[in-house]
């Protein structure tokens, strides 16, 4: 009875620890496919306030903290506007002294925990940039989509769409823009977002089921008068982007695609995620296996479909990214404008994170849009 009964032993210890690793899986796969709207990612490092003065205020010294550009400083209950290093400042070995451009609401007090955000406004086009619109629910398969209507004068919409760990409210960095090129814009709130319905499984699905979200933007856009579209995306939203632009329905209408910081590869995205959040090497590819049985990644009619096939992508598209993206990797976007130099421009942008290609430089990156955009008008 000896050997049986420890081979049983063996067999119940190989047991437990399999489920043991299937737990610690799902747990690291987490990152990904429950990242809360509004919050930051784990790759997005938590500062500490170490003091304010006019126009000024203290940070923890970070690379992070000493990025160029203009940024968001969220805080839980606290919103506020930060622009470059003021290397003339007094600087310590321990902390970053940046330009405080307003606070938006609540306090900043020293000892507060706060993180960067490419996010600069809050509210909606009215409360924050003074811009008129209606609110709109655009019809979706899951139920009715919140989203804000700019108008314009011109017949090219553009329809903008956030992804991981923002909100719609991303889009208010570029409506100023927009609205003084007469664009109409349709900035959308999709499955999982504040006021919007849920996914089934109550998880983000990188961009892979929530491009149906954009496409019934789309057809909302064509129901209202739109002649043509312009799709603008940021991270999963330029995945939901690319998906929209392959299998819509309306296809023909879409006239171009802007894709900042896109997610090319849903694997990689998820491991660094994962990694972000201190997740064991070994356990990563078993992150990638949870992740693929939770949300379905890579399963059924796009079974071994990439997000984007570059053979066929067939309207003029803006790639802005840059090499300090660890989210969404830049080489991937270089492969993609090498393979379509026909279709694929590519601006890169150094020294930003993940969907904050604008904020590291918004003179330059607008100009750039404005030309991708105006033949598009």
């Amino acid at each position: 009875m000896r050997p049986v009964k420890a081979t049983a032993v063996a067999v119940t210890a190989a047991l437990a620890a399999g489920a043991a690793s299937v737990a610690a899986g799902r747990l690291a796969s987490d990152a990904a496919l429950k990242a809360p709207p509004g919050r930051p990612l784990p790759t997005e490092p938590r500062l500490t306030v170490h003091g304010t003065a006019a126009g000024q205020i203290v940070l923890t010294r970070h690379l992070a903290s000493r990025r160029p550009g203009t940024y968001g400083l969220a805080g839980d209950g606290s919103h506020a506007v930060v622009g470059p290093v003021l290397d003339r400042a007094a600087q310590s070995a321990d902390t970053v002294v940046r330009r405080l451009e307003r606070v938006t609401h609540g306090t900043l007090s020293p000892g507060d925990a706060v993180w960067l955000t490419p996010n600069l406004y809050v509210g909606d086009p009215r409360g924050a940039l003074g811009l008129d619109h209606a609110d709109v629910d655009v019809p979706g398969e899951l139920g009715p989509l919140p989203a804000w209507f700019l108008p314009g004068s011109r017949r090219t919409w553009v329809i903008a769409v956030h992804g991981l760990g923002t909100t719609r409210e991303h889009a208010l960095n570029l409506m100023g823009f927009l609205a003084r090129r007469h664009l109409p814009v349709l900035a959308l709130a999709h499955r999982g977002d504040l006021g919007a319905p849920r996914s089934p499984d109550g998880l983000n699905h990188l961009g892979e089921t929530e491009w149906r979200d954009l496409d019934a933007a789309i057809r909302y856009a064509v129901h209202h008068g739109a002649h043509r579209v312009v799709l603008l995306g940021w991270s999963t939203g330029a995945t939901m982007a690319l998906r929209a632009a392959d299998r819509s329905g309306l296809r023909d209408r879409i006239s171009g695609l802007v894709l900042d910081s896109p997610v090319l590869d849903w694997r990689t995205t998820l491991r660094a995620l994962a990694a972000a959040r201190h997740a064991p090497g070994v356990l990563l590819p078993l992150a990638v296996r949870a992740a693929q049985g939770r949300a379905g990644l890579g399963l059924g009619p796009d079974r071994g479909r990439p997000a984007f096939d570059p053979a066929r992508l067939a309207v003029p598209t803006l790639i802005v990214h840059g090499p300090d993206d660890t989210v969404a990797p830049w080489r991937l976007s270089r492969r993609l404008a090498a393979r379509r130099p026909d279709l694929v421009s590519l601006h890169t942008v150094r020294d930003a994170p993940h969907a904050a290609m604008w904020n590291a430089d918004p003179g330059a990156y607008e100009e750039v849009l404005r030309r991708f955009l105006t033949p598009l008008m």
